[in-house]
């Protein structure tokens, strides 16, 4: 072996984009295991590639002793200071291997060796090439299909678009050239595997960097990106500038810009809107090209909201199977529930009706009949009406005394109570919420004398005693005599 080895191994370097001191450290392994084969023997042996010679020297390691118990790792003092002078006992010694009678078979289990080696090295360099990259848009040529997928060239490496990865509308054939987003990079027994996509939102997110300047060099930025490939996609923008229109900066003059992404995406129509901080507005605008009327949060930490829309923009903004709302509810991160204008205002009427219901005072446990008929007497006939009603006024009823009164508020709050605490499986009761679907869109409603009937059936309420009791008995009796007499 010459100076020309490491030129060659330079060289090699050079193709396959690895370090040089890879393949040398390949170069030397693959010699050490020739040497140890040819010779079969088990001493320790070292191989260092002289870069000035050009020549790959093998050595036996063996370490000094005074009394040699193994002869192939050591070696006595005087015959390690005939090769070294100044070696001491515990020192090693370096013996010198020929390497120019390695043989045909020596020769080929070299070449093998460093094969492998520069393989392993070159896929290692391929994989930490593009980990580094993954979300950068490269172009590429389509080389041949395995079945659904298809294999491009990507220069250094091939990589695959996997038939989930290609749009519906798109179709490819040998030695066409696409735009691609590097995905990720899979180790496999095959070596690394990088995968392609046409469907991530990062390359419409890309092709707009390329393509906008003012994305390119910060002024606008793309907050939010959504796609259906193949049929439509929504981005977000932003300008860092109040000069800059970030949606016609993205559009273009006559939608120059926007068109040439279009094109690389083979018509997918792309919406352009307006980022804001304020969900609502964001909301609003990302349903465009949709006119809403109005867009209120539900449940903030649910990210819930409802948007009212007149009724010949609901199709509109629902879109065609879904995909108008789908995908600003992808954007925006938001779920959206969207009503036209006379669904809200039945719905509305819907909910008056019900929180209109009234309850009779026979549903309100604990009061005895004589109460009962006072109460009515006096034009209370409803728990409502009862809970409307002072303490001041219940007095001034006939047979009602004041203990009488504090009692049946304590049982009209008591009633709310356990309707409050009672479990409902299905749509709460008017009478405690307030809130009602449409029947024929929503479940049946449980009504109030049901909610009271499952309240009955977990817990049995216990008959307030206090009214049956004898002192407020009297004393109901005492007031009408006394009213009696006062007749009289």
């Amino acid at each position: 072996m010459t100076n020309i080895l490491y030129q060659q191994i330079d060289q090699l370097s050079k193709e396959k984009g690895i370090n040089p001191e890879i393949v040398v450290s390949a170069v030397e392994d693959a010699v050490l295991v020739a040497t140890r084969k040819f010779y079969k023997s088990n001493e320790d042996l070292r191989s260092t590639f002289n870069k000035e010679s050009g020549q790959v020297e093998v050595y036996a390691i063996k370490k000094v002793v005074e009394n040699v118990t193994n002869p192939s790792r050591e070696i006595s003092l005087e015959s390690a200071q005939k090769i070294d002078a100044n070696v001491e006992v515990n020192g090693e010694v370096k013996i010198q291997k020929a390497t120019d009678v390695l043989g045909r078979i020596a020769a080929q289990t070299a070449k093998q060796v460093i094969l492998q080696k520069v393989r392993e090295a070159e896929r290692d360099s391929i994989f930490a090439e593009y980990s580094q990259r993954v979300g950068e848009v490269v172009t590429c040529m389509v080389k041949r299909a395995e079945g659904g997928d298809i294999i491009v060239d990507l220069g250094t490496t091939e990589g695959r678009l996997p038939k989930r990865e290609q749009s519906r509308l798109e179709s490819f054939t040998t030695g066409d050239r696409t735009r691609v987003v590097i995905s990720k990079v899979e180790k496999t027994t095959k070596g690394p595997q990088v995968i392609v996509s046409r469907t991530d939102p990062a390359l419409l997110i890309k092709l707009f960097e390329m393509e906008v300047p003012e994305i390119y060099d910060g002024t606008v930025v793309i907050r939010e990106a959504a796609r259906d490939t193949g049929e439509r996609a929504k981005i977000a923008v932003l300008s860092k500038d109040k000069d800059v229109d970030p949606v016609g900066a993205c559009v273009g003059m006559k939608g120059s810009r926007v068109q040439a992404i279009i094109r690389e995406l083979h018509g997918e129509k792309i919406d352009i809107i307006a980022y804001s901080e304020d969900p609502v507005a964001f909301v609003t605008n990302a349903l465009s090209p949709a006119k809403i009327g109005r867009a209120s949060i539900l449940d903030i930490m649910e990210k819930h909201m409802e948007v009212i829309v007149e009724s010949d923009q609901l199709s509109l903004a629902i879109g065609k199977k879904g995909q108008n709302v789908r995908l600003a509810a992808k954007l925006t991160g938001w779920k959206i529930d969207i009503k036209s204008d006379e669904e809200k205002r039945a719905e509305i009427e819907d909910q008056m009706a019900q929180m209109a219901a009234k309850t009779p005072l026979a549903e309100l446990p604990g009061l005895s009949e004589g109460i009962l008929q006072k109460l009515s007497n006096s034009g209370i006939s409803t728990i409502e009406e009862l809970a409307d009603t002072p303490i001041a006024e219940l007095t001034n009823i006939k047979g009602v005394g004041p203990k009488s009164a504090e009692k049946i508020i304590a049982s009209v709050k008591d009633y709310y109570l356990k309707l409050s605490e009672a479990p409902i499986t299905e749509e709460p009761s008017p009478v405690l919420e307030g809130v009602a679907e449409k029947a024929a869109q929503e479940p049946a409603m449980v009504s109030a004398e049901e909610g009271e009937a499952a309240v009955k059936a977990e817990k049995p309420a216990a008959p307030d005693e206090s009214l049956e009791d004898p002192a407020i008995q009297a004393e109901s009796d005492h007031e009408m005599k006394n009213e009696e007499k006062r007749e009289e």
